[in-house]
């Protein structure tokens, strides 16, 4: 059985996904001729060249350059709206959705403006698609807490009334360790959001121990490194601790030097909870079905892995009982029959 239409078939979630990494050299450059803003680009293809970067820090420093198009509620609608219709297309039914807040009021667009446009898009996204979703705000852990603190109180009506849901934790982690913000994560519990933490991307294994212990995560984000530490698999394992892996990301930036030696197999083997995603997939070039079919491909994924990923995707996300239970019903029909014709 064709392995990318079988994976398109299984309900899925993504709870991996920045939205202003889906900002595609496209949309980069026709936002920034809506909005007069001069990009050091002339082409989208300048774009496109652009986007060829090896080390973390270099693709942040075109990420955040990129965000200065973003300028009105109207352009991250538009935004979130094109990540959803290709979420839609790639069979996920419900994604859990990132934003960096820091990253657009430092350049003076209000929180609202960035909350509100997205917002509506994924309130239309539900009606329009069938897509749930829920959004999680990051902070940016190079800046301090303090910083990340105010960015929390902007958040306060947003929280307060649920359109928010969790809280993340992103962008460089060298010399940044999660207890900067052990703080901020106690505050934001003690508010009734989720928590989430990129850890053991570029970071190493006592960061993903730190987020578990020190932040107290719901999730892991990345946790590659973790295999670093066989007693910390055991522990994460033991848990049920959800990661949330991103192989063409990890291919990009992560140390895996090629998709056939990616530690995703390993992860399920030894019984760690991972998932798909596709982190930046404008920047990345894939979004979450390109990198079920790039991983599975690589690795020799059967259809019995796959379903176990999409299966780790909805039990790992922030849905209610009764909405995970009705996902996985229709993923054991989905799979009922099929899995087993998928060969590696």
């Amino acid at each position: 059985m064709d392995m990318r239409s079988f994976v398109r078939a299984l309900p899925k979630a993504e709870l991996h996904l920045h939205l202003e990494g889906a900002l595609d050299p496209e949309t980069m450059m026709r936002l920034a001729r809506r909005n007069g803003v001069d990009i050091p680009f002339r082409s989208v293809e300048e774009i496109r060249a652009a986007y060829r970067f090896t080390e973390l820090q270099d693709f942040l420093d075109i990420y955040y350059r990129g965000m200065d198009v973003l300028r009105t509620e109207e352009d991250f609608y538009d935004l979130a709206t094109g990540y959803l219709e290709r979420a839609a297309a790639d069979g996920a039914v419900h994604v859990e959705v990132f934003f960096d807040p820091q990253g657009h009021t430092a350049r003076g667009i209000p929180f609202a403006v960035a909350a509100d446009g997205i917002l509506a898009a994924l309130a239309d996204g539900r009606e329009r698609l069938g897509v749930t979703s829920l959004l999680i705000m990051c902070v940016l852990r190079h800046l301090s807490e303090d910083d990340g603190f105010a960015a929390f109180r902007e958040a306060g009506p947003y929280i307060a009334d649920g359109r928010i849901a969790g809280l993340g934790l992103d962008s460089t982690e060298r010399d940044n360790p999660p207890a900067k913000f052990e703080r901020l994560f106690a505050a934001a519990r003690g508010a009734g959001l989720r928590l989430v933490a990129h850890a053991g991307e570029e970071g190493p294994a006592s960061y993903v121990a730190e987020a578990v212990d020190r932040l107290g995560v719901d999730r892991i984000d990345h946790g590659n490194r973790a295999l670093e530490d066989p007693a910390l698999v055991r522990r994460l394992a033991e848990r049920g601790m959800t990661l949330t892996v991103c192989p063409l990301s990890n291919l990009r930036l992560c140390g895996v030097p090629d998709m056939r030696r990616h530690p995703l197999k390993r992860m399920l083997d030894a019984g760690l909870k991972a998932t798909v995603n596709s982190d930046d997939p404008a920047y990345f070039g894939g979004y979450l079905l390109d990198n079920f079919v790039a991983v599975a491909e690589a690795l020799e994924l059967d259809g019995a892995d796959l379903v176990a990923l999409a299966r780790n995707s909805i039990e790992g996300s922030f849905l209610d009982d009764a909405a995970k239970r009705a996902h996985l019903d229709r993923l054991a029909g989905a799979a009922a029959g099929r899995a087993e014709q998928v060969r590696p």
